[in-house]
C-alpha cells in the first residue's frame, strides 16, 4: 500500500489576490472638500486611475490594472493604496519580487498597512521565506491582534519550519477569533496529523467538513489520517468523496497504483 503524503498541507486563505483589488478610492478625503487646488484635482485623477485598475483587475486585465495604477502613482507617488493594489496585480502575473517591491512601498508611506503586510507575507511564503513570512504575518498580527487570517498563514509557515506545536498554537487562535474558520481546522489537523495524533486530527478535519461540506481538501487529508489509523474502509469512502469535489492529486493518487487497492473497493 503506497503511502500518500497529505494533500496541501495548508490551504493559505489568501486575502490578497480578490479583496485588494477591490480596494477603491472610497476614503473622503476633508481637505478635498474644502479647498479646490491643482495638487486636490491631481489626487482625484489619481484615484480615477486607482478606480479604473481596480474594474480592470476584476476583470482580468491584470496588465491593464498595472498600466493604471503606474499613472496613478505618477500622479502622486504617496498613493499607498495604488502601490498596494498593483503588487496584488503583479503577484497574480506570478511578478513575485516586482510584488514585493511594491507592498513594501505602500508600507513604507503607511506602516500601519496591515493589508499589505499579510500579503507581503504571502508572497514571501511563495517563494519559501518562511522566516520573512512569518515576520511579516507578526507585524500584521501586532497592528490588528484579530487578524485571523494572519494567525492562520503564519501557523503554515511555521508548519513548513518544522514547528507543529507553534503551527497548532496559531491555529488555535485563528479558531478563537473566528470559530467558523474551516481552513484553519483543516490546517491544525494537518499539523496534528504530523505531529501522529490522528484522532486528534481527525476530529479537527470532521469540524472543517462540518463547517464547509464541499472543502474537499479536508476529506483528502481526513481520507489519510483515517488509512493510518488503519480504517481503510473511512479512508476509502473519504478519497472518492474528495475526487467527487474535484481534488486533483486525490484522483491522480486513486488511479495509480498505490490507489488500486481503493479503487476496487465496494
Amino acid at each position: 500500500m503506497t503511502s500518500r503524503t497529505t494533500a496541501i498541507a495548508a490551504a493559505l486563505s489568501l486575502l490578497p489576490l480578490g479583496q485588494p483589488l477591490l480596494l477603491g478610492s472610497t476614503t473622503i478625503l476633508a481637505t478635498a472638500a474644502v479647498v479646490l487646488s491643482t495638487q486636490a484635482a491631481h489626487a482625484q485623477s489619481a484615484e480615477d486611475f486607482l478606480d479604473a485598475g481596480v474594474e480592470k483587475g476584476k476583470s482580468g486585465d491584470l496588465q491593464g490594472a498595472i498600466a493604471d495604477f503606474n499613472k496613478a502613482i505618477e500622479i502622486d507617488p504617496q498613493f499607498a493604496i495604488a502601490y498596494y493594489n498593483r503588487g496584488v496585480a503583479k503577484s497574480n502575473l506570478k511578478d513575485y519580487q516586482g510584488a514585493i517591491a511594491d507592498y513594501t512601498k505602500a508600507i513604507q508611506i503607511d506602516p500601519q498597512y496591515v493589508n499589505a503586510y499579510f500579503n507581503r507575507g504571502n508572497t514571501k511564503k511563495g517563494l519559501g521565506d518562511y522566516q520573512g513570512a512569518i515576520a511579516d504575518y507578526t507585524k500584521a498580527i501586532q497592528i490588528d491582534p484579530q487578524d485571523a487570517f494572519s494567525y492562520n498563514n503564519r501557523g503554515y509557515a511555521k508548519e513548513k519550519l518544522g514547528d507543529y506545536q507553534g503551527a497548532i498554537a496559531d491555529y488555535n487562535k485563528a479558531i478563537e477569533i473566528d470559530p467558523q474558520y474551516a481552513f484553519a481546522y483543516s490546517n491544525r489537523g494537518n499539523a496534528k496529523e504530523k505531529l501522529g495524533d490522528y484522532q486528534e486530527a481527525i476530529a479537527d478535519y470532521n469540524k472543517a467538513i462540518e463547517i464547509n461540506p464541499q472543502y474537499a481538501n479536508a476529506y483528502a487529508n481526513r481520507s489519510i489520517a483515517k488509512e493510518k489509523q488503519g480504517d481503510l474502509q473511512g479512508s476509502c469512502s473519504d478519497a472518492k468523496k474528495a475526487v467527487s469535489l474535484g481534488h486533483q492529486s486525490t484522483a491522480q493518487w486513486l488511479n495509480s497504483e498505490g490507489g488500486a487497492w481503493c479503487r476496487n473497493m465496494r
